[in-house]
């Protein structure tokens, strides 16, 4: 089976997860793991698992990603294109197995990256196969919160588990 997992990482926080969870899924998967800004294809998966950071309760748009880059130093060209706009030029994916996750700051607030993601997902015909998971980190730009590389890698092999009996 062959899974996709595509992020958005403005810090480098995001990436971090996105590795990891690629790392997750390779005891299950042939994985390939992309940055957002390449617009890969996704055909020819079996899972598409889609993360990025969330901005302003939800997801990143031109404008969010231009104040994030006001903040700190970003990593080149994520003022571009995030998984917004991938979900918006995206074919249908009907059938097609996805989960999110985003990374937000470790503090109580609303709106979530990964559950925007998975709503969008499902309009495009995607049979979502876990609820969004968000990660921490410690402030805007990081660094992640303790423990939650560790838990990113449990998650991914969760996710990996829940879909893996059915190729079986």
């Amino acid at each position: 089976m062959k899974a996709i997992v595509v992020y958005e990482s403005m810090f480098g926080n995001t990436a971090v997860i996105a590795a990891v969870i690629a790392d997750g899924l390779s005891e299950t998967y042939d994985v390939t793991l992309t940055d957002v800004r390449d617009m890969p294809p996704v055909a020819g998966f079996d899972l598409l698992v889609l993360g990025a950071p969330t901005h302003a309760f939800g997801m990143s748009r031109p404008r969010t990603r231009a104040d994030a880059a006001d903040k700190g130093e970003v990593r080149p060209d994520t003022e571009k294109v995030g998984i917004r706009e991938f979900l918006a030029q995206s074919p249908p994916l009907t059938g097609l197995a996805a989960a999110a996750f985003d990374t937000k700051v470790d503090k109580p607030m609303t709106g979530s990256a990964a559950r925007k993601a998975l709503r969008r997902l499902r309009a495009l015909g995607c049979r979502t196969i876990a609820p969004a998971e968000n990660f921490h980190v410690t402030g805007m730009t990081g660094p992640l919160a303790v423990g939650e590389v560790d838990r990113a890698r449990r998650w991914a092999r969760t996710v990996g588990a829940s879909l893996a009996p059915q190729a079986t």
